[in-house]
């Protein structure tokens, strides 16, 4: 990594990289260590969310020859300024509750969400940096060093976002797919060949994961069931969903809903109100089934 990177990556006052659950001693001598990241809003986290992780590290020990010594959530940043985003803070607090209660080798990094908005490479280098150069990496039974190769774990929505033209830049992209890597969770309906097939020079470090059994909880849904007072109950950790309520976090419309749409065609939202509505309605239909599809927004 480049002095100008370094120094980027450590501008924040009391910072350090969460590492109580990092794995310093690899089990296989001839596997190459890795750290899944997962980067996104995380307004709220979901099971889903947990799950993904779960489904990479069984690809993982199955497929590969790699081996995890961590996993890390690394929410965005307020700069990302999405329509109802909630505080850093909070959506911090919250992965902290769902990995801490939820999982036993999962982390919350919180160096992304607490300043301006980050790129995906930088937040992939800022890994690097922490765990290779600031912890020293990681190291064989027989005390042999070896660097922690950082990997991007994401649903197929966002590499199919990087076939399109101009959307990231060729450098950012190189970062990404050639440095680090990454998982890619399958989504019903996601031209992830195709998407691949426009990535070919990354191939080799891009790592399609089916689904064995598909999910469409998202935190999109979620919010919605919050706002229109229906049950969360088993969509996310219980909490993670005692931390909302307590926060009010999303609030429920109430019996102002259907004024609060009026407003919303006055000012140009409507489709957006209308198509959460349908969301709303077929997920209620579908719920419990296992044909549905992934996302995690």
């Amino acid at each position: 990594m480049t002095a100008h990177k370094t120094t980027a990556l450590t501008n924040l006052s009391n910072y350090a990289l969460a590492s109580h659950r990092l794995r310093r001693t690899l089990h296989t001598s001839t596997k190459q260590p890795i750290v899944l990241v997962a980067c996104g809003s995380f307004n709220p986290i979901t099971y889903h969310h947990l799950r993904m992780f779960e489904i990479a590290k069984d690809f993982i020990r199955q497929n590969t020859n790699f081996e995890i010594v961590g996993g890390y959530l690394s929410p965005v940043s307020d700069g990302y300024k999405k329509a109802g985003l909630v505080s850093a803070h909070h959506r911090i607090k919250m992965c902290a509750l769902a990995t801490e209660q939820e999982s036993s080798w999962l982390m919350v990094d919180s160096w992304e969400a607490l300043q301006s908005y980050q790129r995906t490479a930088v937040v992939l280098d800022h890994f690097d940096y922490e765990i290779n150069t600031v912890l020293g990496g990681v190291s064989t039974r027989d005390g042999e060093h070896r660097d922690v190769q950082i990997m991007l774990l994401a649903g197929s929505d966002l590499i199919s976002t990087m076939s399109e033209p101009g959307v990231w830049s060729h450098d950012d992209l190189d970062d990404i797919l050639g440095r680090h890597g990454t998982f890619v969770i399958e989504r019903i309906g996601a031209a992830l060949d195709q998407a691949i097939d426009s990535l070919a020079r990354w191939r080799n470090n891009i790592y399609p994961i089916a689904q064995l059994v598909q999910n469409d909880v998202s935190s999109t849904k979620v919010r919605l069931f919050f706002r229109r007072g229906l049950s969360v109950q088993y969509l996310l950790p219980a909490a993670v969903i005692d931390y909302i309520e307590q926060n009010n976090l999303y609030p429920d419309d109430g019996p102002s809903m259907e004024k609060d749409k009026d407003k919303d065609r006055e000012s140009g939202e409507a489709d957006t109100t209308s198509s959460d509505s349908n969301n709303v309605r077929a997920t209620q239909s579908t719920l419990g089934t296992e044909t549905t599809r992934l996302s995690t927004n």
